[in-house]
């Protein structure tokens, strides 16, 4: 094979990988459904940023759901050294379960913790959905280890044995907001999921009636809550990682 065809050859190669990786979101368009969610939605939230004066489009988004309060918070910023800023909270519109997290298949929980997306399914059978990497670290030690359960989703209809449903039109504004930021460089957009909303009297005199018979479930959710008072003063994420006991570690 000649020198001139094998730089071609390699030419076309570098091209069709560049075009590829160009833009997530230009991928995620050339399924119908997020095509359609784009067309429909991005005026709107384009004029939704303006109007909380935030800068159209956000390059990084954090996403906190409250299990009890069903609510998820999308929260939005466009360096690594900007505060995070609310964006807008959802109505989760169904919850499986109960108050603790999730330790294995089947048991109808919704996970508790530390997550990120790794996962946009434009294809779902519940409109779109976000896939969060349950189990993690964490769970992969607390949970059972043969059947610690999985495809754990953030995802539209309203319909749920153990994920986050929204309905179709709150699931399109997040999937985009998601795809846009991953766009934008953020592979590993953060999802942390509460038991309840710590700064909400009514919320946490349910946590305490539920957890005050149980130590341990009282010590995982007092360590969620490091995180949360953290993001509340200072509206950034702290470093989280997990020891060999599977305990979260806020660093």
């Amino acid at each position: 094979m000649s020198r001139l065809l094998l730089v071609a050859i390699f030419s076309i190669f570098i091209f069709n990988a560049a075009t590829a990786q160009s833009s997530f979101v230009d991928f995620q368009k050339s399924f119908m459904r997020v095509a359609y969610a784009l067309r429909a939605n991005e005026d709107t939230l384009r004029k939704q940023f303006a109007a909380e004066g935030l800068t159209w489009p956000a390059k990084e988004i954090y996403l906190r759901s409250f299990k009890y309060d069903s609510q998820l918070e999308v929260w939005v910023r466009n360096n690594s050294n900007e505060a995070f800023k609310l964006f807008k909270t959802y109505k989760v519109c169904a919850m499986a379960g109960a108050i603790g997290p999730k330790r294995m298949q089947d048991d109808y929980q919704v996970p508790e913790g530390f997550y990120y997306i790794n996962q946009f399914n434009p294809n779902s059978n519940y409109h779109l959905a976000l896939g969060i990497n349950y189990p993690n670290e964490s769970d992969k030690v607390l949970s059972d280890s043969l059947r610690p359960g999985s495809g754990i989703y953030i995802h539209g209809s309203c319909i749920t044995v153990g994920c986050i449903p929204l309905m179709d039109g709150p699931i399109e504004e997040v999937y985009l907001l998601a795809a846009i930021a991953k766009s934008e460089g953020e592979d590993f957009i953060p999802v942390h999921i509460f038991p309840v909303r710590f700064n909400r009297q009514k919320s946490m005199d349910y946590l305490q009636r539920v957890t005050k018979d149980d130590g341990e479930l009282q010590k995982f959710e007092s360590k969620l809550r490091e995180v949360y008072d953290y993001f509340e003063e200072n509206k950034k994420l702290p470093f989280i990682a997990v020891n060999k006991k599977g305990e979260y570690v806020i660093m």
